[in-house]
């Protein structure tokens, strides 16, 4: 994998090169070099606060926020807050709150459509002036059939012709609330037969009899977001308009609706929007998972939204680095969910403290260990960054270790972990050897008596024997029961919309996509506070959740230590 590409600024900057840039940084570095926008680069990230944030907007995230600070310019946090039906204030703050943890940082920019409503509606009653606008009475249907298809031309509205006057007055009452919903709706006069559809007289107002999260009931006119958009940018005086493919065919109408109000016109550029493999990113979607309760809610950690990344345990860093490591393109593309998990891991193996957990525990005997007898050990936190310190943890005669760190039978002789006879090293304590296995009526195993070698102590024999095999443990009379959440794909194929006739992307749910173990811990994780993130030895990175109880902590796995550990665990 290519290292992460970041915009070199300053070379940028002074040189007015383009060279190893992305076709946006190389648009922003010639626009600066020509003087345009006085040289500015001033850029929005402008959410519906209709949901929870993604994965999708964590790649809008990074590239606003990244190009104003790339380019030592502003980016503005601005909800599109034009839809009251459906906008909360919950979404507003769960919005900040994901777009902080992620690195974004608007200062006192933080601005809401809502606020330029009496603006908006100047601006409306200009183009209607103007003759570039009018009232239409057709019902939303008649509009759409009058809309005509790609291949054919639309049909001018019976109403398209209303004098100035009428429409002025007609729109003044719809604002002072004298007509029901969809009774009337403004629209753009441009042309019916354009070949781009979204140019055939566009809706620029409805009637929506609803509260609003900020205005309340001042207004029962509401502007699209089209109209709202690109005059929003024009107002904060924005200079690259940055969305994703979707809004391409749209940017002639941003075009048409500053040039036709004659003000300042910042420029629109599209970027790929984000796929991921195994992932559903459509905003309705994730609603739909939410309300009919197929997830515990817009943080369970199987969501790809930004609180649930979070809540996972998915470090800011590693988020920021698979955005860098996608980059930005023209054209729409597949990322393969394991790309993420790598840098998950990769932040995480640094930073994370190394512990040692056990979730499917058999117990151990040492038989020839004293009765009552407790020994601590010093292990350290990171074996490779010793700054990093260490904990004393405690042994005693009766250990758990991994069910899967057992075998009767071993399967082959690459097996080094422990069998009737064999001696495995416990993680820097003692070398064991398995005398007996206890299993109970069905013939499972219930607990296995072992000797240890008391000259070991620490890992290794003065005698210089070689041990292959070292397995994780957990002291039982010390032992931490916790609840462990085991996370895997929320959709169990690559592409979860992508169904059979007759059925919907909800029949391609992983029943499986949450385990829930009884874990034992050491101790040291007594006192873990909600979103630390630990190693669990061999078995991969966990993150505390708030729902921990006191003495009962719960953990979620954030991701595997590598993707072949997944298939020893479904085997035990």
């Amino acid at each position: 994998m290519s290292d992460t590409v970041h915009a070199p600024a300053a070379s940028a900057d002074t040189a007015g090169s383009t060279a190893g840039l992305d076709f946006i940084r190389a648009r922003v570095v010639a626009d600066r070099a020509a003087g345009r926008f006085d040289a500015r680069v001033h850029t929005r990230f402008p959410p519906e606060p209709n949901g929870y944030l993604h994965l999708g907007h964590a790649k809008s995230i990074c590239l606003n926020f990244g190009l104003a600070r790339e380019f030592g310019g502003k980016c503005n946090l601005r909800f599109d807050d034009t839809n009251p039906v459906k906008e909360e204030t919950e979404y507003v703050d769960s919005i900040r709150e994901d777009v902080r943890w992620l690195g974004g940082e608007w200062e006192d920019r933080e601005f809401y459509s809502s606020d330029y409503f009496e603006r908006l509606y100047a601006f409306a009653e200009q183009l209607i002036t103007a003759g570039k606008a009018y009232v239409d009475s057709l019902s939303a249907e008649e509009i759409r059939a009058y809309r005509g298809t790609l291949k054919e031309p639309g049909r001018e509205s019976p109403y398209r012709n209303r004098p100035v006057e009428e429409n002025l007055d007609l729109f003044r009452r719809m604002r002072a609330g004298e007509f029901k919903d969809g009774e009337h709706v403004l629209r753009a006069k441009i042309d019916m037969a354009s070949p781009n559809v979204v140019m055939r007289d566009p809706t620029l107002y409805r009637i929506r009899h609803a509260s609003h999260h900020r205005t309340g009931d001042a207004w029962c006119i509401y502007p699209m977001y089209d109209f709202t958009h690109c005059i929003s940018d024009s107002l904060e005086r924005i200079t690259h308009s940055i969305c994703t493919l979707e809004f391409e065919n749209n940017r002639e109408l941003y075009d048409w609706t500053l040039d036709s109000l004659g003000i300042y016109h910042p420029q629109q550029i599209e970027f790929a929007r984000l796929n991921v493999t195994y992932t559903i990113l459509s905003k309705r979607k994730l609603i739909q998972l939410v309300q009919e309760g197929h997830v515990r809610g817009w943080d369970d950690p199987r969501m790809p939204t930004l609180s649930g990344l979070r809540r996972r345990g998915v470090p800011p860093e590693a988020l920021r680095e698979f955005c860098a490591r996608i980059g930005v393109a023209r054209s729409d593309s597949t990322v393969d969910y394991g790309l993420l998990e790598f840098c998950i891991r990769e932040r995480l193996n640094a930073v994370t403290p190394r512990v040692m957990a056990v979730l499917h525990p058999v117990r151990v005997v040492i038989e020839n260990y004293p009765e009552g007898q407790v020994e601590e050990f010093d292990m350290p936190y990171h074996p490779e960054d010793p700054s990093r310190g260490s904990r004393k943890v405690p042994f005693s005669r009766e250990l758990y270790i991994e069910r899967d760190d057992f075998r009767l039978e071993p399967p082959n002789k690459k097996y080094h972990r422990l069998a009737p006879g064999a001696e495995v090293r416990l993680r820097y304590a003692y070398y064991i050897t398995c005398r007996e296995a206890v299993t109970d009526a069905a013939g499972n195993i219930t607990e296995l008596r072992c000797t240890y070698d008391p000259a070991s102590r620490g890992g290794s024999s003065p005698d210089g024997r070689k041990v292959k095999g070292t397995i994780h443990w957990v002291s039982a009379a010390h032992a931490l029961p916790a609840e462990v959440r085991l996370y895997e794909h929320l959709f169990a194929v690559e592409n979860p919309a992508d169904v059979e006739e007759g059925k919907t992307f909800l029949d391609n749910l992983n029943p499986h996509s949450l385990r829930i173990v009884a874990g034992m811990l050491e101790p040291s994780l007594r006192d873990c506070r909600p979103g630390e993130q630990v190693q669990f030895e061999r078995l991969g990175y966990f993150c505390a959740d708030p729902d921990a109880t006191p003495g009962k902590p719960v953990f979620n796995r954030t991701v595997t230590l590598k993707d072949t550990w997944a298939k020893v665990e479904k085997r035990g």
